[in-house]
């Protein structure tokens, strides 16, 4: 069985996705995974922050529900498979299909509903990014938004609705992602998760300063609680983006993040993911066909079989498989 490339964060488009058995303008489409390599992606029901009031509330619930129904869909037959746990992605990666995972983005579509993590988990979500960009009711987020009357921060990191959410999200099962989540609230939600948390798409700010990247604090917190950075292709978290010009980030800048974490928390704490169709994608790994040029941008850095195995989805596999264990 040949090395398992699991890509843990990738938007679709909504309410009018494109057919995923063709070849299409997304960056990542069945074809594309066959292709380059990309044996497994998490695809995400991504809800944008909106009002936050019962109507809000109630429709990013129905647009968050109607996604993962649609991803599920996606994945029919013997070629392509939809993996709810990590023992079903293995078997899928065993029999040479392509898996289909998915995950929930924005806590917004929970509103106050506890009861919503189960229902996800029950739809296959393996994890819930618990804000995006602009505070939501469960935590402050790391980019406020101005437009939403966001002020620099509303709750101090989480909210007790924040708190007794990541419970809610340990008991269904479902990871607790901390991506966009502000520092306060990524810490505190490392604190009182009772299984790992991750970061599905970041990357590190002792090299790139940005308010979407974690720093050496946070870096350290992931170590101590078991989990995981997920070092992301948005060119913006990676270097800094030239003035009126183009971001020039390549798998190379990648690698240097990825050499960063595990310098500072060791491999067993780092993976990878692209954000494809969400704003990632470098050169060297555009899309999902050119999956093996981040490969081989890690090999020449000295990366081995154990290492790319822990780093594409080693990783994430155990932290996956403690959420349900804890959950059970």
């Amino acid at each position: 069985m040949g090395l398992l490339t699991l890509d843990t964060h990738i938007d679709i488009r909504w309410p009018e996705p494109p057919d995923p058995l063709a070849e299409g303008p997304m960056r990542v489409d069945f074809p594309k995974m066959a292709r380059g390599g990309l044996g497994a992606a998490v695809f995400i029901a991504y809800v944008p922050q909106g009002r936050r009031d019962e109507a809000g509330h109630a429709a990013a619930a129905a647009r968050a529900e109607a996604m993962l129904r649609h991803i599920r869909a996606r994945a029919d037959g013997e070629a392509r498979r939809f993996c709810a746990t990590p023992d079903e992605l293995l078997a899928c990666h065993e029999a040479g299909a392509l898996a289909v995972l998915s995950a929930v983005e924005n806590g917004y579509a929970m509103g106050h509903d506890l009861g919503a993590p189960a229902r996800w988990r029950a739809l296959g979500a393996c994890y819930l990014t618990l804000t995006h960009d602009g505070h939501n009711d469960l935590s402050d987020s790391a980019r406020p938004r101005e437009p939403l009357g966001d002020a620099a921060e509303e709750h101090g990191g989480l909210s007790p609705l924040g708190r007794q959410a990541v419970a809610a999200l340990n008991a269904a099962g479902m990871l607790v992602d901390v991506s966009h989540v502000s520092k306060a609230g990524m810490m505190q939600a490392a604190d009182v998760s009772r299984s790992p948390v991750v970061a599905t798409h970041t990357a590190c700010r002792a090299l790139c300063d940005h308010p979407r990247g974690i720093d050496d604090a946070q870096l350290d917190m992931l170590r101590a609680v078991g989990g995981l950075a997920q070092i992301t292709a948005v060119p913006s978290f990676l270097r800094p983006t030239p003035e009126g010009g183009k971001n020039p980030a390549s798998v190379e800048d990648m690698a240097d993040h990825v050499d960063h974490a595990v310098r500072r928390i060791g491999i067993e704490h780092v993976g990878l993911s692209s954000d494809f169709d969400g704003g990632g994608g470098v050169e060297g790994w555009q899309n999902a066909a050119e999956t093996a040029g981040l490969t081989a941008a890690l090999e020449w850095r000295g990366y081995g079989p154990r290492e790319l195995g822990l780093l594409w989805s080693g990783n994430f596999l155990r932290i996956w498989r403690r959420a349900q264990a804890i959950a059970g």
